[in-house]
């Protein structure tokens, strides 16, 4: 059949499917003279399905890239499953064994051929390969990605080959899909991107767990002694950010509502499931709100938007139906959907922490930790407030925490009758099994008493130059910090703001039913493990 045969609107209609826009091009990669081109991914070749013009004794013709994942030898031909990171499942191609030569698993190859139906149940159609170029040899022996089942564990040991699997090539469209949907959302509100500082003068949340910042060519006592001196490479101690709020908030009293997606580091030796040293951060910081439900609400529609928008995209739906072997290191399919279904729900529980502690100590026979007002809450607390509130699916609200267990920079409610005891405007939001995936706050945006708070946490301190003589601050007496240009913002017309930052990392595992966070990022970092 020649692209005559096909009407204008038949040959651009089957173009679109192969990703192709044009006719011409659409010409081009299915006439017998077979391009160099490639035509498409595997995904949309295997989804494409012929019209009744593609006759059996002329078939479309194809080329494709890809790597090799399996190769079966029979007498006279080969079955090759070919994989390009766009699907889980691989295309199958017929060789015949003269043109065999360097199909070996792991090699990069272009396989062209003729796109016909298959007498198997696992694929409509095959491609008959003609033609077989090995643009990258692989020794089969020594390639350690097989297609034999492979732990998460091992797998982690080659972080730079593991992408190649599928369900991690999966996860990497997940993610690039998820960054597109709440780009997406944010300009929807007319938020403004930003890109906060990587390196910064302080450690945000007061921690004390940050990586600090030297030139590889000090050592570690020239980098201590020279902290002090102002010949040092910032003249004073730099660290890796732990949040970009504090940078955000500056940002906001330029344009208004801000947004970053932003690596953030944390040198916290917890070796757990939900712990990296690298990770990303999604935090928003919204200029001139008055209250924290503003906050929560637009917590509440993004990740609503973000499960809607991605629910029918291809890695959500290739993640949502796998097959047990593929998905034999996941949560269970039937969990993940119910988490995807209280993502979508109208509504979700906002409940108090004083509340969810009343409700903890008549159940505190359950826990290792006995709940007590003042207290940080466990995960074991967390988990059970996600479940019998949230009935084990809507995320939940949980706000006005203890002010002596939260960050300086969170405005203190006014007491009440009903609550006597010190507590600030800020929330977590817990899910079931994954507990806190993001948490948010008011802002303190009055100069007094931020200045009274930092005093609080040991954060506004007298600076000392090097001969221990006391720096004064910009008005010539009283203590001063190295976020001093924090509190500056409060000095010259801040507004009354809030913001939220999220686990980009942590809520991908979430709804991908990946059970460890160092299992959804490709290259993962934790105490005693950095591989490449």
């Amino acid at each position: 059949m020649r692209p005559a045969a096909l009407g204008r609107a038949s040959r651009y209609s089957q173009g679109r499917v192969f990703g192709i826009s044009h006719p011409d091009r659409f010409r081009r990669c299915f006439s017998h003279e077979i391009s160099q081109e490639t035509c498409s991914s595997v995904a949309k070749l295997l989804q494409w399905k012929p019209t009744p013009d593609h006759v059996a004794d002329n078939p479309p013709q194809v080329v494709i890239n890809g790597f090799v994942r399996s190769v079966r030898s029979m007498k006279s031909i080969r079955f090759v499953a070919l994989g390009d990171g766009s699907s889980l499942a691989p295309l199958q191609a017929i060789v015949d064994t003269k043109h065999a030569e360097g199909l070996t698993v792991g090699a990069a190859v272009r396989l062209s051929g003729a796109w016909v139906s298959s007498p198997g149940a696992s694929q409509s159609h095959e491609l008959h390969v003609s033609k077989v170029e090995v643009l990258g040899p692989s020794d089969a022996k020594t390639f350690p990605i097989q297609k034999k089942y492979q732990t998460p564990e091992f797998l982690r040991t080659l972080p730079h080959l593991r992408p190649r699997t599928p369900l991690n090539a999966a996860l990497l469209r997940f993610r690039s899909d998820a960054i597109a949907s709440l780009t997406q959302f944010f300009a929807s509100r007319t938020f403004t991107q930003t890109h906060p500082p990587i390196i910064t003068s302080s450690d945000c949340e007061g921690a004390g767990e940050v990586f600090t910042v030297t030139p590889a060519t000090e050592t570690a006592d020239q980098a201590n002694t020279d902290a002090k001196k102002d010949d040092s490479f910032f003249r004073s101690k730099k660290y890796l950010t732990v949040s970009g709020q504090l940078h955000l908030e500056a940002l906001s009293q330029s344009v208004g509502n801000v947004w970053t997606l932003s690596p953030a580091f944390r040198a916290e030796r917890s070796d757990t499931s939900r712990h990296l040293s690298e990770f990303y951060m999604l935090e928003a910081e919204m200029s001139f709100v008055d209250n924290l439900g503003a906050v929560m609400d637009l917590t509440e529609d993004m990740l609503r938007f973000l499960a809607k928008s991605l629910y029918e995209t291809a890695a959500v739906k290739e993640l949502l139906s796998r097959s047990s072997q593929s998905g034999s290191d996941l949560a269970p399919l039937d969990e993940v959907r119910r988490r995807w279904e209280g993502l979508m729900d109208p509504s979700w529980p906002r409940i108090t922490y004083t509340e969810a502690l009343g409700l903890l100590q008549k159940n505190a026979e359950m826990f290792t930790e006995k709940p007590t007002w003042g207290m940080n809450l466990q995960s074991e607390h967390e988990k059970f407030i996600a479940m019998s509130v949230g009935g084990g699916q809507k995320p939940v609200f949980v706000t006005d925490y203890p002010r002596d267990i939260k960050a300086f920079y969170m405005r203190p409610n006014q007491p009440t009758a009903e609550q006597p005891n010190a507590t600030v405007e800020c929330f977590d939001l817990l899910v079931p099994e994954v507990c806190e995936i993001a948490g948010g706050s008011m802002r303190e945006h009055r100069l007094e008493p931020l200045q009274d708070a930092m005093k609080r946490h040991g954060i506004l301190k007298p600076a000392m130059d090097v001969n221990g003589n006391v720096i004064p601050d910009a008005d010539g007496n009283g203590p001063t910090s190295n976020l001093d240009w924090y509190v500056d913002l409060r000095r010259w017309g801040c507004p009354p703001h809030g913001g939220f930052g999220l686990g980009f990392d942590r809520l991908l595992c979430y709804l991908s039913g990946v059970q460890t966070i160092r299992d959804i990022v490709a290259f993962p970092r934790w105490v005693g493990r950095c591989d490449c």
